[in-house]
């Protein structure tokens, strides 16, 4: 019996960035379970309501400061004549400093110092300062977006990474709302392990920025 012949289509060479690479990484740097850790700390004593205001204003601002950077942070290179190959390797040297924090059970770079922490023990609003930033989106969760978008082809994969952030600060959100329960569920040590495992995967992530920056350097080809 002789076979019909099809055609099939010719698949591309060029393999997109992973969605879920995309999420990782924004994952990570966000810090969900960091942050709700830091969230009930800060808010100990705060009403519930209070506290349900101030997790959807913070990440309401988050989202809006991570925005700007992921659409804009490529023209924003552009005007200062810095190269996405020389931010690639800039931003993956920075991601993986902060891997190395995680990693050996540090506060990291978008976590806060003690004297932000004081600061935000005084009587104001919390949710820009220190909630929104630097512990949601800080210094790691801002580079990971602009490298993210620099590496995207077409509005398909722009889509997938702006709905990566929009995931990761719905979790960061539900985590903020959960944050008493997930102290007591997971503990020092649970906070401990998760902190520990995203360090080790955000290495790997950031050193292969550093990888496909020196590989797209014109000094280098």
């Amino acid at each position: 019996m002789r076979r019909s012949a099809r055609i099939l289509p010719e698949l591309p060479m060029h393999v997109p960035p992973s969605v879920l690479s995309s999420f990782v990484m924004l994952l990570v740097t966000i810090g969900p379970i960091e942050t709700a850790v830091v969230f009930a700390s800060l808010t100990a004593g705060v009403h519930r309501g209070e506290r349900a205001r101030l997790a959807i204003r913070s990440t309401a601002i988050a989202g809006l400061v991570l925005l700007l950077f992921a659409i804009g942070g490529n023209f924003t290179l552009g005007l200062l004549h810095i190269s996405m190959p020389a931010f690639r390797v800039a931003g993956g040297i920075l991601l993986f400093l902060q891997a190395l924090s995680l990693t050996f059970s540090g506060p990291g770079l978008s976590s806060i110092s003690e004297g932000e922490r004081h600061d935000a023990e005084r009587p104001g609003d919390i949710a820009v300062f220190p909630l929104a930033f630097p512990l949601i989106a800080g210094p790691g969760a801002l580079s990971a977006a602009v490298l993210l978008m620099g590496r995207t082809e077409g509005w398909i994969e722009v889509t997938g990474v702006l709905a990566m952030i929009a995931v990761c600060l719905a979790l960061t959100y539900a985590a903020m709302r959960m944050a008493e329960r997930l102290v007591i569920l997971l503990g020092l040590t649970g906070a401990d392990v998760v902190r520990r495992i995203s360090g080790v995967l955000l290495a790997g992530l950031a050193t292969q920025f550093v990888f496909d920056g020196l590989g797209s350097a014109s000094f280098i080809r």
